[in-house]
């Protein structure tokens, strides 16, 4: 039967081994780290990444960050390196290496051939007397002194401590050469992220109809603009300047306070000073302003403040962006 109590307790002795070790690796980092952020930093090729087994997979994580920070790399598996695909290598690259132990045969023939082949070869490895490292021309050790599991076995603290090393790279190299969020949108055009980075209020409210009335359109008339426009409100405008907005909440409020309707307009019951955004703000800036305000819409002008529709917070949620 499962035990509440000692699964907790593995769970969280776990993340402590790995904290801790964590903690010891920057601690120790040196003027190793520096060698190597600015030799990727000063090459014109690009960073191919390799390891095996564990390490293979932390390889291909270490490859795609640094990818989509602005760092060319590859990656390439050591089993397969010595079946053709060392020829991925070229003459102005740099070889990056995973290994614990650093003294598995396929890292110990990998190392020998890259070697051979002049360009620079980084190791990240436990063992600092090992075949990688003594190949290497630089050195990042992870200090593992031993794995979460009780039978020091399964890579847990030395593949953790192999990718924060490769994010701890990608993030140097990052600010070093000070890309910035535009930077990263380009490298994320799509998913989550890219919406996040890249989708502005203009892409959303161009699909939308724009709902307009006067200060002194009547109540049905505010109703019917609302429910043909579909964007759960409308704005008021006094020929081209902006007055106010109308939601239908605000519609609902005023007919629980009153049964006299006849007579009513929209400067009777609409919100002066209403929220607005510019059109060529991000969508999830947008947003933003929507949950500060609790409000499900906004206004949207263009950059000579002249009404050009309205946004609703379920657009925004529909693109993915939270």
């Amino acid at each position: 039967m499962l035990s509440k109590n000692k699964t907790l307790n593995a769970a969280r002795q776990t993340l402590r081994t790995e904290a801790e070790a964590l903690l010891s690796m920057s601690e120790q980092l040196n003027e190793n780290f520096e060698l190597v952020v600015r030799l990727i930093l000063n090459n014109s090729g690009r960073l191919i990444i390799s390891g095996i087994g564990k390490s293979a997979n932390v390889a291909v994580k270490i490859v795609a960050t640094l990818n989509s920070t602005g760092t060319p790399a590859v990656f390439m598996h050591a089993a397969d390196a010595t079946h053709g695909d060392l020829g991925i290598v070229q003459e102005n690259d740099i070889v990056m290496i995973l290994s614990k132990s650093g003294n598995t045969p396929e890292i110990k023939l990998l190392a020998t051939l890259v070697k051979d082949l002049d360009v620079p070869l980084i190791a990240i490895t436990t063992n600092p007397d090992s075949t990688l490292a003594k190949l290497a021309d630089y050195i990042l050790i992870t200090p593992v002194e031993k794995e979460a599991d009780p039978f020091n076995l399964v890579p847990t603290v030395s593949t953790t401590l192999q990718m924060a090393l490769g994010d701890a790279i990608a993030i140097a190299i990052l600010e070093q050469r000070r890309f910035t969020q535009n930077d990263f949108a380009k490298n994320h055009p799509g998913g989550t992220i890219g919406k996040q980075l890249l989708l502005k209020v203009k892409d959303i409210a161009d699909r939308n109809l724009k709902p307009a009335v006067r200060p002194d359109t009547p109540l049905k008339e505010i109703i019917a603009e609302i429910t043909a426009k579909r964007v759960g409100a409308t704005a008021v405008l006094n020929g081209p300047q902006l007055t106010g907005i109308i939601t239908d909440g605000d519609i609902r409020r005023m007919l629980q306070k009153t049964d006299r309707i006849g007579g009513i307009v929209a400067a009777d019951i609409m919100t002066r000073n209403p929220k607005t955004v510019k059109e060529n703000v991000l969508a999830a800036e947008a947003l933003k302003i929507m949950k500060k305000n609790n409000i499900n819409q906004l206004i949207v002008l263009n950059d000579q403040n002249q009404y050009t529709g309205i946004i609703h917070l379920h657009e925004i949620l529909k693109e993915g962006i939270l």
